[in-house]
């Protein structure tokens, strides 16, 4: 997918830092807006991954500092779950006007309850998924620690949470007092995902619990067994992002029809902050590739030989199976196995002048079923070395380099 970094400036005229997550070479199908914990930022990894997940299938997400927070002007002190609400409006609106409306609220933790409030405010949400959310804005008072009897007692404290300090005045415990969300949860006119782990220290799972017998039906629950409160684990807010995507699918459809043909037949990105994870757009059809882990990857998908290998097996398959049908031969499946290594050619592992030349191994297998003679079998067999990405591979291929926007190109 493609990041782009955008601002946009609330009704008090704070200017607020974005990145919106877009697909690759299509236009998303629909918009999806998240906000991130407390005292977090867009940056955090685990909004980064979701936000990801979910433009692999074609969703535009925008995630954003709230104010005092992250890359955002304002002053932290000043704000409190109100204003949140306020910020989440003033990002909605910023994509209403610049692209389309959101039809999809996703909260972290406090976020979380912030995009419970909010959906009431915005006509264009159809869903709303919540991640580790507390059923009441009250629950972050714990956070503070001893320095809520000061803040109450002084109007303001310095608190520390996840290694930094904060500036925290009266009115924000005063406010998040005011912000019970029972009856909004209970009222909610939107399909809802309820996410949370059993094992999170920060908000109990019990909250899910309130929040999920609190609200109406259509309601889902999905566990984050074995997460941390942060999703710290880049498995965990992968899964999370993938089970929002699948999840929607029953709430916001998808196009018959790509929206935007690709420039090209097929579309690579790779961001410098995601390893080896590599986003592949063929057509309209999303793919990852990586490495594995013992060479930094984080294994999240097929290398790009493991690719290769399985554009070999397809077109086998695929050529078996038209040349069977051509036949009228009662071809009933075709199971292909391709391993491929580097190896030495043979003859120059002797060669003392030049460094011997590895060449490219592909042992492919083939498992077919089928009333067929013996004739027929070999006579498949010599079909298999005649399929198209075979014959690419053995052929001489030209590669035919253009960098975007050179003057060379």
């Amino acid at each position: 997918m493609q990041t782009e970094k955008v601002t946009f400036t609330t009704d008090e005229g704070i200017q607020l830092s974005a990145r919106l997550e877009l697909p690759i070479d299509q236009h998303p199908h629909a918009y999806a807006l998240f906000a991130h914990c407390f005292t977090c930022n867009k940056n955090l990894s685990a909004v980064r991954n979701i936000s990801r997940a979910l433009a692999r299938q074609g969703f535009g997400v925008l995630r954003f500092d709230f104010t005092g927070l992250g890359e955002s002007e304002g002053d932290f002190a000043d704000t409190n779950f109100s204003s949140n609400i306020q910020d989440l409006l003033s990002a909605a609106r910023f994509l209403g006007t610049d692209y389309e409306s959101p039809s999809l609220l996703i909260g972290h933790s406090l976020g979380g309850a912030a995009v419970l409030r909010a959906a009431y405010e915005l006509e264009s949400v159809k869903a709303v998924a919540t991640i580790g959310a507390p059923f009441d804005p009250e629950h972050v008072k714990h956070l503070f620690g001893e320095s809520q009897k000061e803040i109450e007692e002084n109007g303001v404290a310095k608190v520390h949470i996840g290694g930094r300090s904060f500036t925290v005045k009266k009115q924000f415990l005063e406010d998040i007092e005011a912000n019970k969300l029972s009856d909004r949860i209970a009222s909610l006119d939107r399909a809802l995902l309820i996410m949370h782990s059993p094992q999170d220290l920060i908000v109990a799972v019990e909250n899910a619990a309130d929040i999920y017998m609190a609200a109406r039906h259509p309601k889902s629950f999905i566990s984050l067994d074995g997460a941390d409160h942060l999703l710290s684990k880049k498995a965990d807010s992968h899964y999370a992002g993938h089970m929002i995507a699948a999840w929607t699918e029953r709430y916001l459809p998808r196009p018959a029809k790509d929206t935007l043909k690709a420039e090209k037949e097929v579309s690579v990105r790779l961001n410098a902050e995601d390893d080896f994870t590599t986003d592949i757009m063929i057509r309209k059809h999303g793919l990852v590739a990586d490495e594995p882990e013992s060479v930094g990857g984080h294994d999240f998908g097929p290398t790009p030989y493991d690719l290769v290998s399985a554009g070999l097996g397809a077109c086998t398959a695929m050529t078996l199976h038209m040349y069977a049908r051509r036949k009228k031969w009662p071809l009933e499946s075709v199971k292909v196995h391709i391993d491929h290594y580097k190896d030495y050619a043979q003859d120059q592992k002797e060669c003392a002048d030049e460094k011997p030349a590895q060449i490219d191994h592909f042992e492919r297998v083939l498992d077919i079923e089928g009333d067929l003679s013996e004739e027929q079998l070999d006579r498949l067999l010599e079909i298999a070395d005649r399929c198209p990405v075979h014959r690419t591979l053995h052929n001489p291929v030209e590669i035919r380099t253009i960098l975007k926007g050179h003057p060379k190109e």
